[in-house]
């Protein structure tokens, strides 16, 4: 029997473009052509596929210049900058369906929380800052007790990394439905329930008004005096200023933050300076690591748009993720 999306050849080529002329634009070309779609202008194409995450100035005018496009494909996971513009239908009338890179990075950003967590708890950001030897400080993520905010892929790839350290999983998310690999799950609006048990915190959902602020002071107050916060999800969820007490006064272990509010992180920020915060510049998914990874993904999704079938990292248009 013949997998339906690899069946596309009884179906014409689909039409898509890919906007703007930024410097992946050739990968994601060839992208499309590698799942047999064919690359055309924005006027006559059935997809636009997006290049640039940071171009959101220019895309209301591409997209409007792209009338027919019944597909839209975001290429990356959190999508809010393009929220606004999100509809159900092409001016035509014809339905129309975005799409985002919802999973695709999961793994090295996974990868990338994993490294926080385990250089914050083993005292790193301590030690790369001292010029003598230095006493003993850290604690084991052996055994640790784990709360991860969001049930997506990041939640899946590090639940899988998490594994061989025989951690016990909490998941935090909006409605507590059970997630393969956690110990437990909780409502969203139950987390002071379980902070205060936690000695590693990670954030991995996406930013919508619900999550804005999910970890503030309150939340920061219920965890020990142990624990490590590492947010690999948006700088938005962090109470930026709550942190920066709640480090300065000891309260929290410390922070590894790969995203920050504000971004870039100004210099002269007291985060750049707080001995218990490990900061990097948003690179848990590289350009280098992410846009091969996009490129399958949109090769696959070209495939299922031409077959018919459905497409992955489908975007609710009402939640906006």
């Amino acid at each position: 029997m013949v997998d339906p999306v690899d069946d596309h050849v009884r179906s014409p080529a689909p039409r898509i473009a890919v906007e703007p002329k930024s410097g992946r634009v050739e990968s994601l070309e060839a992208a499309v052509v590698a799942g047999g779609g064919v690359v055309v202008e924005p006027a006559d194409a059935d997809a636009l596929v997006w290049a640039d995450a940071h171009a959101i100035g220019s895309f209301p005018a591409v997209l409007a210049s792209a009338p027919s496009a019944r597909w839209i494909a975001l290429p990356f996971a959190g999508i809010e900058p393009y929220v606004r513009h999100l509809d159900t239908h092409c001016p035509n009338g014809e339905p129309r369906v975005w799409t985002a890179a919802k999973g695709v990075y999961a793994r090295p950003v996974a990868e990338h929380a994993l490294m926080l967590a385990l250089a914050g708890m083993r005292g790193l950001a301590t030690y790369a800052r001292v010029s003598n030897w230095a006493p003993p400080i850290g604690t084991n993520l052996l055994g640790a007790n784990v709360v991860i905010f969001g049930a997506g892929g990041i939640t899946t790839e590090l639940l899988a990394l998490l594994e061989p350290f025989g951690c016990h999983v909490t998941v935090v998310r909006r409605r507590p439905d059970p997630v393969p690999g956690a110990r437990r799950v909780v409502a969203l609006e139950d987390r002071l329930t379980v902070l205060a048990e936690a000695d590693l915190v990670v954030l991995a959902l996406a930013l919508t008004p619900e999550t804005q602020g999910v970890i503030g002071a309150p939340e920061l107050d219920a965890m020990k005096p142990t624990a490590w916060l590492v947010n690999v999800a948006r700088g938005g969820h962090v109470d930026t200023d709550a942190l920066v007490a709640a480090l300065a006064s000891g309260s929290i272990g410390g922070a590894g933050l790969d995203v920050t509010n504000p971004e870039p992180l100004p210099a002269g920020h007291p985060l750049w300076s707080e001995p218990r915060a490990l900061i990097t510049p948003h690179v848990g998914n590289t350009p280098e690591m992410g846009i091969p990874l996009l490129a399958d993904h949109i090769t696959d999704n070209v495939r299922r748009f031409r077959a018919g079938t459905a497409l992955a990292g489908v975007v609710d248009t009402v939640l906006g993720y």
